[in-house]
């Protein structure tokens, strides 16, 4: 992997990871076409460079993150947070050779994708209610166990976590900017957790020791991912509370006949 190379794949990270597009159907398509797929420091890096993008959330929204006076609040925070997130732990740990199974297939990640496509177009009409009625904060234990149950389907490759999450937060009338946001922090525990595991199985399957030039470029791609990452964050919630989701359906359209082409074409496409 080059410089450039880790360059490119740190942007693809930092601004899909917290868009509703799927992280995993732009890099299957980045690291394919750089023809570096197969190779096992790309899973690393695409992995490692995660702890970026989870930073740059923690940056941001700092004043959730850090006690403050009101230690209760903060102390309800990341009850709902835990609650949150335990759906998808649990599923994951039950089912982990069905989910390895959905990650070698391609077609899934496409298939995801043009539904949630639509699915996305059809939002705003669905949920048209949301910023006059909306709850501007979640405020309920239950609220966020629910929108944790809407994470575990983001287990299927190509629907992307950061759309079933916000989809979550919206049928449990939270408004727009407060479903996006949860869907922000709730990445936080979910993606650092997964991250962590991604690397612990790396190593026990015998993952080669790191090279000085491998370093650098894991340092290069966590900067750049961070700073992506903060700009794509504070850019999506100021477009989606003026514009809305229907943009983002068409663009998982997109991405999901993209795939389809390539892969049709004889693309060796894989999942990293």
């Amino acid at each position: 992997m080059t410089i450039f190379q880790a360059i490119i794949l740190a942007i693809i990270e930092g601004l899909t990871e917290f868009l509703p597009v799927s992280s995993t159907g732009h890099m299957i398509i980045g690291s394919s076409m750089m023809g570096i797929a197969s190779d096992p420091f790309t899973k690393l890096f695409t992995v490692s460079i995660q702890f970026g993008a989870i930073l740059s959330v923690v940056m941001i929204y700092w004043r959730k993150f850090i006690p403050g006076n009101n230690f209760a609040e903060t102390f309800k925070f990341y009850k709902r947070l835990v609650i949150a997130f335990i759906p998808a732990a649990i599923i994951g740990l039950l089912f982990k050779s069905e989910i390895n199974a959905l990650l070698e297939n391609v077609v899934v990640v496409a298939i995801a994708l043009l539904v949630g496509g639509v699915i996305f177009i059809l939002l705003d009409k669905w949920f048209a209610y949301a910023e006059e009625r909306g709850e501007n904060e979640l405020k309920s234990d239950k609220k966020a166990f629910v929108i944790g149950c809407f994470q575990v389907i983001a287990m299927i490759p190509g629907v992307s976590r950061s759309a079933a999450t916000i989809i979550g937060g919206l049928t449990q009338k939270l408004n727009k900017k407060a479903a996006a946001e949860f869907s922000f922090f709730l990445a936080v525990p979910t993606m650092f957790a997964a991250t962590a595991k991604d690397l612990l199985d790396y190593v026990q399957d015998g993952g080669v020791g790191l090279q000085g030039n491998q370093i650098m470029l894991l340092v290069i791609g966590n900067v750049v991912a961070f700073f992506v990452a903060l700009l794509a964050i504070r850019s999506f919630v100021s477009y989606l509370t003026k514009h809305g989701f229907k943009i983002f359906g068409y663009y998982r359209i997109i991405v999901g006949l993209a795939i389809l082409i390539l892969y049709g074409m004889g693309y060796n496409l894989q999942i990293i």
